[in-house]
This record gives structure tokens, sequence and C-alpha cells, in this order.
């Protein structure tokens, strides 16, 4: 693969998976597809080398997740929010009930749960994978991991539903 359709290769690979991964952290479908197109465009202009497929997913994630960081910490993303944008985000991605309770209880949990459980379960990266792309150790990781799981197993049965037991089972 060369320099000159990089960019183009890993948007049409893995364009799908940076948005999902940009809209969990950042919960905000129009400020993620903003996001994916910076990430894409700086990619094209400051061509990388990678060894694989995998360095640049993992790349490419690490990125996402960097440039929501800095997106929650500006004062637009503080200060600003539309009910329209979140019907239609819902919308789009057609999430089940449950799928949209659970999305919701994992973005409540401190940020580091929840970044070490969207890889591991929704882009479905292991434990060591996990540690390289955040620049963590391994043991880090799986302690979080396994907090993380704890603190929503605990949220979710909070809330007395039937499709909760569900979800629970598989935690």
């Amino acid at each position: 693969m060369n320099n000159d359709s990089t960019a183009l290769y890993a948007f049409r690979k893995y364009g799908n998976t940076v948005l999902r991964a940009a809209f969990a952290f950042c919960g905000s479908y129009a400020e993620s597809e903003d996001i994916v197109q910076d990430i894409f465009l700086s990619l094209h202009t400051s061509p990388k080398s990678f060894n694989d497929d995998e360095h640049l997913k993992a790349w490419l994630l690490r990125v996402t997740i960097n440039k929501c960081k800095n997106l929650r910490r500006s004062f637009r993303f503080s200060h600003t929010c539309s009910i329209d944008e979140i019907d239609q985000s819902e919308a789009i991605y057609e999430i089940s009930t449950e799928g949209r309770e659970l999305r919701s209880q994992i973005a409540k949990l401190p940020r580091k749960y929840a970044e070490v459980i969207f890889l591991y379960y929704y882009e479905g990266y292991n434990i060591k994978e996990i540690a390289e792309i955040t620049e963590k150790n391994e043991n880090t990781v799986g302690s979080l991991l396994r907090r993380g799981r704890e603190k929503l197993r605990v949220e979710l049965e909070k809330e007395d539903e039937p499709c909760r037991e569900t979800i629970i089972k598989t935690l």
C-alpha cells in the first residue's frame, strides 16, 4: 500500500469502526463525523507507515480516543446539546432498547472503564491489544476491565427490568 492510497484504504476498511468508536466516546453523531473527517484528512496529508492492518486499526482507534478526549475538554462540547441530534443518532444506528440502555450505562461509567469496555466488547480487542492502544500496562487494563464490568453490573442491578438480566449474565 503506497502513501497516496493509505488514507483511502483506511477509510474504506475502518471508516465505520472509527465512526462507531467516536460516537461511543463523544455521544454526538455530528461531532463523530467531524472527528472521523479530521483523522482521515490528517492521515492523507501526513501519511504514516504501518506494519499491517492491525497496526493501522490500532493507530486509528488511538487517535480517535485522543480526539474525543480533546473534544470533551473543549468549551464547545461542555456547553452545547441538541435533542434533535440525539434522536437522529439513535435512528441512524437502529440500536435495540437493550443496546441503548447498555450504551447509556457504559457512558455513565468513568472514562477509564468505558474506554476499555468499548475496546474489549465492541471492537473485539484482547487485553494485550488494549494495553498497546491505550498505552497502559496489561495488568492495569485487566483491572480496569474487571472493575468496569463490576460497576456496570451494579448499576444494571439497580434498575429492575427483565431485559437487564440478560445483559448482566453476559458481564
